[in-house]
């Protein structure tokens, strides 16, 4: 017995390279879903990028071709296909079928570089049915093919002249890893729009095979453009404020713009055209050379006393900015090969300082402008006093006023004060109030009856907010304060789901409220505690014992195969409402921890996020109603009506 439990030489398992990968995808591409497949497109698309970036190369086109595999072709150098010296065999094969191999690391080849750990192409061989590279180079048209995760298919070949130059790289996912390998058209589009951004004259191209669809993305001002698109329909407060240096190895560029009636700042972060989600030192550093810029500014106009400051917060209030800086693979520190955060503590103070020289002399070039962002900051921390009293009501202070803010009578409160366990409900009518009162967990669950639809809160003023009283009273209900001066810390609920009927009034309070905590409580979104409750949209029973056996479908094609498994004799109840299943259904289905199905909000692409809101709760009613039509699907089951009778 003793010798079957030791741990030997003989019990280390030896991978190879790609094996590893295809055991262990998660590690490289973070899943196997929806993103993880993307993240293959991102990873080729960076190394055109980064030919692009070293000013190779002014065009990348990027095509979903009708077999569901992706083609995207640079106008680079062209990979390598030269016998490597030590290992013996063409650059480029082993580029692909290496981990940590490439010229990434090499700063005499690429100054700066989004794939600075050298992994991508091989993630992206190893998790493919196949992998197929052609290379126009110094005359020649050479090709190598890879297929079942990496295996040489066809090595490398000469296949005739060419005057061209560039790398093209098609590549199947494969099925066997991916929960999915359709390709997202529109998410692809985001994606190379941001890179354009970034990537200022390098043009973009997405062709859809499968659909028709063509898009393209060229921006000559880059970042500057890249503010204009986020900010479109905000009440600027000045002009977009643009600075630029590319004199030393660590180059910065940033612009910027405020707008009124904006609560929150949108400060977004990139290091070598990567998103560094988690921000980090450049982000640090120009936040702190803003601070210091505008204070020693009002200071010597006398806006301030010498021993007076302006707190950051309020500078930042209503900011759009994008920080940018490109450095080469020595400078360029991250947290971890996510590259979510630069810990570069050369590139901080590179761009404080950057920062304090250029906005101080942008404000004294603008003495208008800064003279009205001074007193925008005066606002700002009155706004916060506003918000203080939000807080303070939550907290059960007699010396706020009691109509500030009103404790809906609706309120079925959770009786546990261990706050983070606790989930309040927010539900569309008193009916699915009614069933969800009655089917929760009263220890940890609270249900908040919603009397109607909520306040439009894109950009209105705090005032409004407060006296809307369905939003005033999700305020006092969830405790926190609202707007600069809301503290997650203090949310009495850990989740807040939001429970609402499947039609399009129900996809209107979910905009609503999300369009809010967007705008006014954007840390629960930034820290995963706002859901989206899933109830289901057909039960399929036996009708000769419906309590015993039915089955809960989400979509049409889980309702074909229940009906399968039933078999004859079943019925369908299709709710179109949350009020049309009793307590006992919506508790099993949507509310029980073990059974029901909630989905997360979380903001990968803030660009997308603007874009959604300016369609959604913009003022162009057609715009939104086809974005609706488009994108929002509601499945119905006319067809089985009969069945059911």
């Amino acid at each position: 017995m003793a010798d079957e439990n030791k741990y030997t030489a003989r019990d280390i398992e030896v991978l190879s390279e790609l094996e590893g990968v295809r055991k262990r995808p998660g590690m490289y591409i973070g899943n196997t879903h929806k993103e993880g497949l993307h993240h293959l497109v991102w990873e080729i698309v960076d190394n055109a990028v980064d030919e692009a970036v070293n000013g190779f190369g002014k065009e990348i086109y990027v095509t979903i071709k009708k077999d569901g595999s992706i083609e995207v072709v640079d106008e680079g150098r062209g990979i390598p296909v030269d016998l490597h010296e030590k290992m013996k065999i063409p650059a480029v094969q082993l580029i692909f079928t290496t981990l940590h191999s490439g010229g990434k690391f090499n700063s005499k080849v690429y100054s700066t570089s989004a794939g600075l750990h050298g992994v991508g192409a091989t993630v992206t061989n190893a998790l493919s049915e196949f992998l197929d590279v052609t290379i126009h180079k110094e005359g020649n048209i050479y090709h190598i093919r890879f297929a079942n995760g990496g295996q040489l298919e066809t090595p490398l070949e000469v296949l005739g002249p060419t005057r061209k130059h560039g790398t093209t790289i098609t590549f199947k996912p494969d099925k066997k890893i991916f929960s999915t390998v359709e390709f997202d058209y529109q998410k692809i589009c985001d994606h190379l729009q941001e890179e354009a951004f970034l990537l200022k004259n390098v043009h973009f191209f997405v062709i859809d095979q499968r659909s028709g669809f063509k898009s393209d993305f060229l921006y000559e001002n880059g970042l500057h453009e890249y503010v204009e698109v986020l900010n479109k329909n905000k009440e600027p407060l000045g002009d977009i404020a643009y600075f630029e240096d590319n004199s030393q190895s660590i180059k910065v560029e940033i612009a910027m713009q405020w707008c009124k009636k904006e609560y929150n700042d949108n400060v977004l972060s990139y290091a070598n055209s990567i998103r560094t989600h988690d921000g980090g030192t450049h982000d640090v550093g120009f936040k702190t050379g803003l601070t210091k810029a505008v204070n020693e500014w009002a200071k010597e106009n006398e806006l301030i006393k010498q021993n007076q400051s302006i707190d950051g917060t309020d500078i930042r209030e209503g900011l759009t900015a994008i920080v940018s800086v490109k450095a080469p693979e020595d400078k360029a520190l991250y947290e971890s090969q996510t590259k979510a955060k630069l810990t570069s503590p050369e590139i901080q103070m590179v761009v404080q300082n950057f920062m304090v020289t250029q906005f101080t002399y942008y404000l004294n070039e603008h003495k208008e402008f800064a003279l009205e962002l001074v007193r925008k900051c005066e606002a700002s921390k009155q706004a916060r006093e506003a918000a203080r009293k939000a807080r303070e009501a939550a907290r059960g202070n007699k010396k706020a006023k009691q109509n500030d803010f009103q404790l809906s009578d609706k309120l079925a409160p959770a009786q546990s004060k261990d706050y983070m366990k606790n989930e309040l409900f927010i539900v569309e009518g008193d009916s699915a109030g009614g069933s969800a009162k009655t089917g929760r967990d009263r220890i940890h669950q609270a249900i908040l009856p919603l009397r109607g639809k909520p306040l439009n809160s894109d950009s209105v003023s705090m005032e409004r907010i407060i006296e809307n009283l369905e939003l005033s009273t999700l305020i006092q209900t969830i405790g926190a304060g609202v707007g600069q001066d809301f503290d997650a810390d203090e949310s009495h609920y850990g989740k807040i789901i939001i429970m609402t009927d499947a039609d399009t009034d129900g996809a209107h309070i979910q905009t609503l409220l999300l369009t809010f905590f967007y705008n006014y409580m954007k840390p629960l979104i930034d820290r995963g505690m706002i859901y989206i409750a899933q109830p289901p949209l057909y039960r399929v029973y036996k009708k000769s014992d419906p309590a015993k056996h039915h089955i809960y479908c989400w979509n049409d094609e889980e309702l074909q195969a229940a009906k399968v498994k039933i078999g004859p004799g079943y019925g369908i109840n299709r709710y179109k409402g949350l009020g049309e299943m009793n307590a006992d259904q919506l508790a099993d289905t949507t509310m029980n921890k073990g059974t029901r199905q909630l989905l997360q909000v979380h903001i990968n692409d803030p660009l997308v996020v603007e874009k959604r809101i300016t369609v959604l709760m913009g003022k162009d009613s057609k715009q939104r109603w086809n974005w609706i039509k488009e994108n929002v699907r509601f499945d119905t089951v006319d067809e089985f009506m009969n069945e059911v009778k």
